[in-house]
């Protein structure tokens, strides 16, 4: 089967990142995300709630009132904007727990300073919690590694 045709031999778009596609005849340039920006009210505030979430220091040039603080070793910008989030997030993030529990690690995010948005977590042990950081940006604790038998 050539690269683009499904089974039924009916053609199909190739797809433009196959590896495939991409030889000296046919250079392609990639990039890499180096942050994701949030943005927020108080980029050092929120920088700092999310420094103790995942246990990763600051820059070491950041400073309270700041309109931007990196958290380099996840690769999180913050920056300070002037509107307030008014909508549903678009992208979230899922946070795994390393040393702990998925529920043991909620009990620790609601201690820092977040909310319990949404209960997913079944009483099989199976789902997520979605929880909001002090800004209201939305985000998921799944299950540890453990829990999931991994």
């Amino acid at each position: 089967m050539k690269e683009g045709r499904a089974l039924t031999g009916v053609r199909r778009p190739a797809n433009p990142l196959s590896p495939a596609l991409t030889t000296h005849d046919n250079p392609r340039m990639t990039s890499k995300i180096r942050h994701m920006t949030i943005d927020s009210a108080d980029a050092y505030g929120l920088a700092s709630f999310w420094s103790r979430v995942l246990g990763a220091p600051l820059h070491e040039d950041d400073r309270p009132g700041d309109p931007e603080a990196l958290i380099e070793a996840a690769g999180l910008l913050f920056v300070t904007v002037p509107e307030r989030k008014s909508v549903k997030n678009r992208v979230h993030l899922d946070l795994q727990p390393q040393d702990r529990t998925r529920d043991e690690e909620v009990e620790r995010l609601l201690a820092l300073g977040a909310t319990l948005v949404d209960d997913q977590r079944r009483a099989d042990g199976t789902g997520w919690a979605v929880l909001a950081d002090p800004e209201g940006n939305e985000f998921c604790v799944e299950r540890s590694a453990g829990e999931r038998g991994e």
